[in-house]
């Protein structure tokens, strides 16, 4: 273990790594940049002190097969400097998980810190939220979005169900990690912090954060060992409190339900879709665009450029930044070669699921309460069945790699 005051390149990467969260909500640039500093000080490190053996991990070398796969598809495959840019730049997120094991194994505070940051964080966007929702106005003046849907600190991006969905699941595995250090009041308050969080997401409109935050309940509710009554409990309060507030404002229950509902057909005699017809012609334009570029794809960021072209497109929603979903975003961009390997990573993710279910059916745990609501985080961003942000927007692969780290120096730990 290291003595953190005497390791100044320890030191700043810990403070980087914890205002992750925080800079998170101001948006992609300022938490793009901790991750960028974190990885460039790391690797200052290995390479002034020749410390090679944390590139020797198994999940990096299948990170590095995947990293060369998508920067020569961009070499080769089209020429454009966004995708290039973007493929190069992608590093950044394998180097920045061995960053963060190698911050926990050296100290022993961060994950105690990281949990009071995630407190203050939640309490703040909570407030606000509310605040929001009640008064139509957050407290810096920001209107609420139209549906209503609250939005928050994040203004006019709603992406605000996301962000809490996504980081939920790492809060409360914090949580189970610290059961011993925290005291019983700043226990209970957490478990109201969740609850009022659940309750957030549900009012931001965001359906598949909606979706996403009872996924990773309902897993780890399955998957847990000590804390079933607890996660429980708050999913049940929540869900009553949602209940109760979809009955005092239509509007929301609208958005959430009974307009999904409609959008997928599901209701009256409509034609059956996939999620909405907006994603359904997205799906429709990706797939006509793979058939002419099945192996390799159109290339990295391309999808936006062929979607228009008059042989692909099937009506004004045919169109769009990206699919809105990874897994045809993969297909699309870096052809059956990239799906093959998002498959390949999903597939193993749900071997090592399956084997702690196995585990479940002889009385024993494959994987700790702490392991398993960080795997819920990361079920969260494998999930093929759902609608999706852009796979390669910077934004999203922080919080998708961010559980990463963790898990992965817990499982080291263990072993």
């Amino acid at each position: 273990m290291a003595n953190i005051k005497n390791n100044k390149v320890l030191l700043v990467l810990s403070y980087l790594f914890l205002s992750i969260p925080l800079l998170l909500v101001t948006g992609p640039f300022l938490s793009d940049l901790a991750v960028s500093l974190i990885v460039i000080f790391f690797l200052i490190y290995v390479f002034k002190n020749k410390r090679f053996e944390f590139f020797q991990n198994k999940f990096f070398y299948l990170f590095c097969i995947f990293y060369i796969y998508i920067v020569l598809n961009s070499l080769f495959q089209n020429q454009n400097f966004d995708s290039l840019k973007i493929s190069i730049g992608y590093f950044r997120f394998g180097v920045f998980t061995l960053a963060v094991i190698y911050i926990i194994n050296n100290n022993n505070q961060i994950l105690k810190k990281l949990y009071y940051v995630f407190l203050i964080i939640f309490c703040i966007l909570i407030f606000d939220g509310f605040f929001q929702f009640y008064y139509g106005k957050n407290i810096l003046g920001y209107p609420l979005s139209v549906g209503p849907r609250v939005s928050s600190l994040f203004k006019d991006e709603l992406i605000l169900g996301s962000y809490l969905s996504r980081f939920f699941p790492i809060f409360f595995a914090l949580l189970v990690f610290l059961n011993k250090e925290i005291n019983k009041v700043q226990y209970i308050f957490s478990c109201v912090i969740f609850i009022l969080a659940e309750v957030l997401i549900y009012l931001s409109g965001e359906r598949a954060a909606f979706f996403f935050m009872n996924l990773s309940a309902f897993f780890t509710l399955l998957a847990i060992r000590n804390y079933k009554k607890l996660r429980l409990g708050i999913l049940f309060t929540s869900l009553v409190l949602i209940f109760i507030i979809s009955h005092s404002f239509p509007n929301t229950k609208q958005r959430v339900f009974d307009q999904t509902f409609d959008q997928m057909g599901l209701s009256d005699d409509k034609e059956i879709t996939i999620f909405s017809p907006q994603h359904n012609e997205l799906y429709k334009t990706a797939i006509k665009i793979t058939k002419d570029n099945l192996i390799f794809g159109v290339g990295v960021k391309n999808f936006r450029n062929k979607c228009n072209q008059e042989k692909y497109k099937i009506s004004n929603y045919s169109c769009g930044t990206h699919p809105h979903n990874s897994y045809i975003q993969l297909l699309v961009e870096l052809g059956i070669v990239g799906l093959i390997f998002g498959f390949c990573i999903f597939s193993i993710f749900l071997i090592f699921i399956f084997k702690h279910f196995q585990y479940l059916l002889k009385g024993k745990y494959h994987f700790d309460d702490f392991q398993v609501c960080l795997i819920s985080a990361i079920l969260i961003s494998l999930w093929p069945f759902a609608p999706t942000g852009n796979f390669f927007n910077n934004w999203l692969n922080i919080i998708y790699y961010f559980p990463v780290g963790i898990l992965l120096w817990s499982m080291d730990k263990k072993t």
